[in-house]
């Protein structure tokens, strides 16, 4: 039981409780130390913070011995008015004076000490406005007598209340839910431990098979860099940015929920918890690699499409292409670095339980939205119709302009070549927005649900009048993580021929041509 009472030292600014209390409705005192009062109504939730009478009662059992003995005859007044505030009109919240906190803690301070019970934080003497009025002041109790309401009848939604174990340091500026100072239980609020772990080691697996698929692709382009000029050298810098962005992955991987969980700490009744903002250096590095590439490499595919379309359309040369190189290179880098800048000024990064890495848009939708769907959308509508331009003039080239047949069938085999690497990239970046979609359509509710699943575990209050609950699937989670991956592998069907198989031979027979 005591440690029950420890739990609920939770208390809100005094600023914020001397203002008003308009969202909550009076009701009958049932506490049995605050009964036959001047009032007989108080407000819930308290200036303690406690969401109904159950919570204050257990709050204020220390103090029963102190109460009984009459150490103080302004500590029972005192603790009612913390504990059960008057109820009064226009929804007006009165805090007591200074003056009996000071009375009563100087009664009862030695006699506390005897019972082990020691003055609250909470209850600091300097919180409370310096002034002598009794309590409850004659203007309070215009209303407060005229109460008919049961206490059974007293339900209403008290919003999502941050338990003891989930709270963190106000100068971190965590915040869940909506929450400030609170951050989700980790290493996932939604899976068992074997889900988790199955899930880890499927996204270790799909990152080794992409890493090792984007990595050859590069080494392809180191073995003769003269192969790849543009419009198609953007793939060579698409592939880096997977690989990055693969590698990124299996660090996570290896090093499971240590970056991305803050460690639990029992002593202080501290679960463990998703890291957040920039504090954890090895967390906010994992971010700046991960989103960083994973932008650069989606603006890199829509300056692919680009160097294609002034390939086709305006029948731009290799050279004249490769003159904008520079403009290329500031967009893909310059972009994604002002996104990944903006996001560590905001403070949003966020653990991934699941994966082990850190990134954006796990929890906060509004990054989600911004910093995800936003940006991928745009590279996406952009891509495909510079994509669909540039076969389309390709098309016509073929069936209005006479072409001997060697050179016909090359232009059909690399319009094919477009249309397949094409489809095996845009059809797992879909697949990622829309799995981002369902997530920001159902996270509200996931959230409610999971509250109405863990509420009396966590003695907090349990959402009321919930209509419909839903728990995320586990399969949705694997294929965004796949689709995240495997976007990087078609640039290995690019550079996959025969000619990339005889420079592999002669790279390892040591009769590679000098540039």
């Amino acid at each position: 039981m005591r440690k029950t009472c420890l739990l609920s030292w939770v208390s809100i600014p005094m600023d914020a409780a001397a203002g008003s209390h308009s969202l909550f409705t009076c009701e009958p005192i049932t506490l049995r130390m605050c009964q036959e009062l001047p009032y007989n109504a108080t407000f819930m939730p308290n200036i303690m913070n406690h969401y109904d009478q159950q919570t204050a009662a257990l709050a204020m059992e220390p103090f029963h011995p102190m109460v009984n003995l009459r150490c103080s005859p302004d500590l029972r007044m005192f603790l009612c008015a913390l504990y059960a505030p008057v109820c009064t009109e226009y929804g007006r919240m009165t805090l007591p004076c200074r003056r009996l906190c000071l009375q009563a803690k100087s009664d009862c301070y030695k006699l506390m000490e005897m019972f082990g019970v020691s003055w609250p934080d909470e209850m600091d003497c300097i919180r409370f406005p310096d002034c002598d009025d009794p309590y409850p002041r004659p203007a309070d109790l215009l209303s407060s007598s005229d109460t008919t309401e049961s206490p059974i009848s007293v339900q209403r939604d008290y919003g999502f209340w941050c338990p003891r174990e989930l709270k963190i340091s106000p100068e971190l500026g965590y915040s869940f839910m909506g929450v400030r100072d609170c951050s989700p239980p980790c290493p996932n609020m939604y899976f068992t431990r074997e889900e988790l772990a199955f899930a880890r080691y499927f996204i270790g697996v799909v990152s080794i098979v992409c890493l090792s698929a984007t990595l050859f692709t590069f080494l392809t382009f180191l073995i003769d860099v003269a192969r790849f000029r543009y419009p198609e050298r953007p793939i060579i810098f698409y592939a880096v940015c997977y690989m990055m962005v693969s590698l990124v992955f299996f660090l996570g991987f290896l090093l499971e929920n240590k970056v991305s969980c803050n460690t639990a700490s029992p002593g202080k009744f501290r679960a463990s918890t998703v890291t957040q903002g920039s504090h954890n250096k090895a967390c906010t590095l994992l971010f700046m690699v991960l989103y960083f590439f994973t932008m650069a490499g989606s603006i890199w595919w829509v300056i692919l499409t680009i160097t294609w379309f002034l390939a086709a359309v305006p029948k731009w040369g290799s050279e004249a292409i490769e003159k904008k190189a520079l403009l290329f290179h500031a967009c893909a880098w310059g972009v994604p670095g002002i996104l990944t800048v903006t996001l560590l000024a905001m403070n949003k990064i966020e653990g991934d339980g699941m994966s082990g890495v850190c990134f954006v848009g796990l929890y906060d939708l509004t990054a989600l939205r911004w910093f995800l769907l936003a940006p991928l959308g745009l590279d996406v509508v952009v891509g495909v119709v510079l994509l669909l331009a540039g076969i389309a003039a390709l098309n016509r080239v073929r069936m209005e302009i006479p072409l001997e047949k060697e050179n016909r069938e090359k232009l059909v085999k690399f319009m094919i070549r477009i249309g397949v690497f094409s489809v095996l990239y845009l059809v797992p970046l879909l697949t990622v927005l829309a799995c981002y979609l369902y997530e920001s359509s159902y996270r509200a509710l996931w959230e409610t649900s999971w509250v109405q699943r863990e509420c009396r575990r966590y003695h907090i209050p349990c959402p009321y009048q919930v209509e419909r609950t839903s728990h995320p699937d586990l399969v949705l989670f694997l294929i965004k993580y796949l689709m995240m991956l495997v976007v990087g592998i078609p640039s290995v069907f690019w550079v996959g021929s025969k000619k990339t198989c005889f420079e592999w031979a002669s790279f390892f027979n040591g009769k590679r041509r000098k540039q």
